[in-house]
């Protein structure tokens, strides 16, 4: 059982920016609940947690004076979409005491209820303007020094590479170090205005349409009533490298193209797992989906700061089931390259927001994780069997956040998605291997998991 023991509201140290704030159509489209995760610290410094509790809310009041969009809040105006007030309302900063140690909480699967108390809970039950944006909960285990950090940051404020940025300079500016110029947050976002859009689409956006529905199904409202389950899957760096050459044994030494990436390799094969795991028909069509981070794909680029979502969605051709599932594991891999290409390709990204701009409401395609009775209906969108949703974390820096406990000894998602999501994650270690973040539909989760290493 975890214990709030105090909560400060923790605005910026000096005057901000007040009024609207521009949120771009990336911003619009992201599910506006936060994003929960979890960093775990062995915490071997001799810094108690009252004393770290004050360094960080001092820090947190200096960072948002940078960040200060994160002490706003937001506001529904017509066709679903969001405004962002910057009032300065703060964030919140919880103080907890857990009666379990480090150890009965297990590997911290988010499949077990008792990993929600270290994370940071929102009460959905007041005004979305009543919500704050960024908040993060210290929790001291029972026995021992270990901590537990739980975060939770609104989606549509910020992607995963933007909240890192964030972490790590709080974390940065907690331990007592400054904060160089360029370390601070590109807060402008007009580069994605509408103005900017060209005239007409060019191209037929299947990221925004239905996905392949089971053969014989008019709907989805089956697999979305489905409990999804948690599992980590740790790749060894040898592993990892199994499987490059595995998706690259087709690639002809006079092919033009770079040799499948891990990202390509190893989403390929989860893909292909997914797919044996479900028993899927081999005329059963199916897509992976996943996103892009474009801040070096417009012109001119994007700082490395910018702050918010520079995320665009992308999905393969439609496959069948039966060609992944036989075909070499590189038709897989060139199937999510090619999807990552598109959604690289800045006519492309520029065509995309036109789509979204002139959409009359976004819950066409704003998917509500939180919301389970609206993840239901068959007009929200729905990315699960028969097919996949895949991430790629492996460049993003969640294992620097160090707020003077050292690096952090574990970091994972704070919930389980209602769909076949995987994230494919650097380990803590530094030596290439990998952590894949699976959620999967309960029923078929051992099936998956005895396919993924019988087969590797």
């Amino acid at each position: 059982m975890v214990t709030i023991i105090e909560s400060y509201v923790v605005t910026p140290k000096e005057e901000t920016p007040k009024g609207d704030f521009f949120l771009s159509e990336i911003d619009q489209i992201c599910r506006w609940s936060p994003t929960p995760s979890i960093y775990i610290y062995n915490n071997n410094s001799n810094l108690n947690v009252n004393e770290l509790l004050q360094r960080m809310r001092d820090s947190l009041s200096e960072i948002l004076v940078h960040y200060y969009p994160l002490c706003g809040r937001l506001n529904w105006i017509q066709g679903g979409r969001l405004k962002l007030d910057c009032n300065a309302k703060g964030a919140i900063l919880l103080q907890a005491e857990s009666t379990k140690s480090m150890a009965e909480y297990g590997d911290f699967s988010p499949n077990d209820d008792n990993i929600k108390e270290l994370v940071p809970k929102v009460d959905y039950s007041q005004p979305i303007e009543e919500l704050p944006l960024f908040l993060a909960q210290v929790t001291k285990f029972h026995g021992g020094n270990a901590i537990a950090i739980g975060i939770a940051i609104s989606h549509p404020l910020s992607d995963g590479v933007s909240a890192f940025n964030f972490i790590n300079s709080w974390a940065k500016l907690t331990r007592g170090d400054s904060l160089d110029p360029d370390e601070l947050p590109f807060l402008d976002r007009t580069v994605f205005t509408t103005s900017r859009l060209p005239r007409s689409r060019r191209f037929d956006h299947q990221e925004f349409k239905p996905p392949p529905l089971i053969l014989g199904r008019t709907d989805n409202i089956e697999e979305r009533k489905k409990k999804t389950k948690f599992a980590l899957l740790k790749l060894t760096a040898e592993q990892v490298q199994k499987l490059k050459q595995k998706a690259n044994i087709d690639n002809s030494s006079e092919s033009e193209e770079k040799p499948y990436s891990r990202f390509e390799a190893i989403g390929a094969y989860m893909w292909q797992c997914a797919c044996k795991a479900h028993g899927l028909d081999k005329d059963q069509p199916t897509r992976a989906r996943t996103v892009v981070d474009v801040r070096n794909k417009v012109n001119p680029p994007l700082s490395k700061n910018y702050f918010g979502n520079v995320l665009a969605r992308t999905v393969t051709t439609t496959c069948y089931a039966g060609e992944i599932t036989s075909k070499p594991l590189s038709y897989g891999a060139q199937k999510i390259r090619e999807a990552v290409k598109m959604g690289s390709n800045e006519e492309y990204i520029r065509s995309q927001l036109e789509f979204v701009a002139q959409l009359e409401t976004m819950d066409i395609i704003r998917t509500k994780y939180k919301e389970k009775e609206e993840n239901r209906r068959a007009d929200v969108p729905f990315y699960g069997n028969p097919n996949i949703m895949l991430n790629s974390w492996v460049s993003m820096p969640m294992y620097e956040v160090d707020f003077g406990l050292g690096k952090p000894d574990y970091f994972g998602p704070g919930a389980v998605y209602p769909l076949d999501f995987g994230i494919i994650a650097p380990s803590p270690h530094t030596d290439g291997s990998i952590d894949i973040f699976m959620n999967f539909q309960m029923a078929d989760m051992q099936n998956f998991i005895n396919i993924f290493w019988d087969n590797l």
